[in-house]
């Protein structure tokens, strides 16, 4: 699609930015606002606001859960009515744009008309937009989706990712604002652009769903079936399993890992970074393929040290054990041997002659994994695996030359879907990149929209 550019602009002053068009206004975020006290204000801090003051009441404190998901009705904090005419000032009416100032910072959402009456949360800052000067839709595209103020941020702080949005920076940052009439025409047309750029990736994300589901499909019935259909079946023994080739065993996990160096996890406070450190593996690592070294946390050797028990080698297999992606498994490369792991992933050290590593880390991969692992984090106050559960899960065992025929056929059959996966999450990744490139290009006047959007 080509894009027309304005017919005359101007200097901006400003060497990020370049250019705007010359009709444009460039004006700080504080003149952009009500003439009035507190228009750009950040939540409570400190003593004004404690945890336990928020545990009971009828008025809400509106927090990041709120902004992120865009959904004012979900509450989780209330403070008592006495406690909101002392916070009075933080309170938050429609239409003002409330932002996320710490850890996931610049996310945006307007309040609605139906709002309840209800204050900030000291994680968040609300802005009261002048409307003769900025439409609020307009200004929340300028603060989440273009790169505007989280260019200045990072100027300002001398970082290169940003933690904290101060209330006084915030008000510094520099905004190229259109008249009215042009805020709506290019937020019409971001609204319209995007619409379509979400829609191709939803359904690029649903055809990724679809691989992943048959990627397991086809692991399940391998590491249960085997690759012979006609192979005399018999009884598993467990229903949900149903019948595995007659000739095949069934054991424990425990029963094929290495006696002396057994199933274990790592390091519990590894402590600040060292760079010049042992490498210690955590599930972020190999969630989507092993990470780059570079990528991996180093830590002491002096901390690492009564950890060795947990040292890897080239071929084990490493598990999520607690928190998010808790079950996936990968096996250790080479260049790994020596690494440590934290005390959130196990090391499972399968013992050559009595397993293949390859595929006892597709079984662990199949249903018959997952089922252990439901089973093992059912009604568990959060998710997390027990070694001694681990240990315990049921093994499907064919004859050794089988075992290493089953992982050759799925190291071939996966990475054909794994490549196609990735191809997909790679042209999910151009499109993304595109959304914030036509968005920023809007927004700074770089292409001409008006047109675009009349027609």
């Amino acid at each position: 699609m080509s894009w027309i550019r304005y017919p005359e602009y101007k200097n901006s002053s400003v060497e990020w930015l370049g250019k705007i068009p010359a009709h444009w206004t460039f004006l700080s975020l504080k003149f952009a606002v009500q003439p009035k006290w507190g228009a750009i204000k950040p939540g409570p801090f400190g003593s004004q606001l404690l945890l336990s003051e928020m545990q009971s009441g009828n008025i809400k404190v509106y927090n990041q859960k709120n902004i992120i998901e865009n959904d004012f009705h979900w509450g989780e904090n209330y403070i008592s009515d006495e406690k909101y005419q002392e916070l009075r000032p933080f309170a938050i009416e429609p239409g003002d744009i409330l932002v996320t100032t710490r850890g996931t910072i610049g996310r945006c959402a307007i309040a609605p008309d139906s709002l309840e009456p209800g204050i900030l949360h000291p994680c968040l800052m609300r802005i009261q937009p002048d409307a003769r000067k900025v439409l609020p839709k307009f200004l929340v595209v300028l603060i989440q989706d273009s790169f505007l103020v989280q260019v200045q941020l990072m100027l300002a702080s001398n970082a290169t990712t940003i933690d904290v949005i101060y209330s006084d920076t915030l008000k510094r940052m520099r905004l190229p604002l259109p008249p009215l009439p042009e805020q709506a025409a290019i937020v019409d047309f971001i609204e319209r652009e995007t619409g379509k750029i979400d829609a191709l990736v939803e359904k690029k994300e649903r055809l990724i769903e679809l691989l992943q589901e048959k990627r397991s499909a086809l692991i399940t019935q391998t590491v249960t079936k085997g690759l012979d259909p006609n192979v005399p079946m018999k009884d598993s023994g467990m229903e949900w399993l149903g019948q595995i080739p007659a000739h095949w065993d069934m054991t424990f996990l425990d029963k094929v890992v290495d006696p002396l160096r057994k199933i274990t996890y790592g390091i519990v406070q590894p402590g600040a970074p060292d760079p010049e450190g042992i490498l210690m593996v955590r599930g972020q690592n190999y969630s989507r393929g092993w990470s780059n070294p570079e990528e991996i946390f180093r830590v002491s050797p002096e901390i690492e040290a009564p950890y060795k028990r947990a040292r890897l080698q080239g071929g084990d297999i490493v598990m999520t054990i607690v928190g998010a992606g808790t079950g996936n498994v990968a096996i250790v490369p080479d260049w790994l041997e020596g690494a440590n792991l934290t005390q959130t992933t196990a090391r499972i050290a399968v013992f050559q002659r009595k397993g293949n590593n390859r595929y006892i880390a597709y079984l662990l991969q199949s249903v018959v994994g997952k089922v252990s692992v439901e089973l093992t984090v059912k009604g568990a106050a959060q998710p997390g695996l027990n070694l001694g559960h681990i240990a315990k899960y049921r093994v499907i065992l064919p004859p050794d030359g089988e075992q290493e025929r089953i992982a050759d056929f799925l190291a071939r059959e996966v990475a054909k879907l794994d490549r196609l996966i990735d191809k997909i999450h790679e042209s999910i990744d151009g499109m993304n990149e595109y959304r914030i490139a036509l968005i920023s290009a809007a927004v700074t006047g770089k292409i001409d929209v008006r047109e675009k959007v009349a027609s």
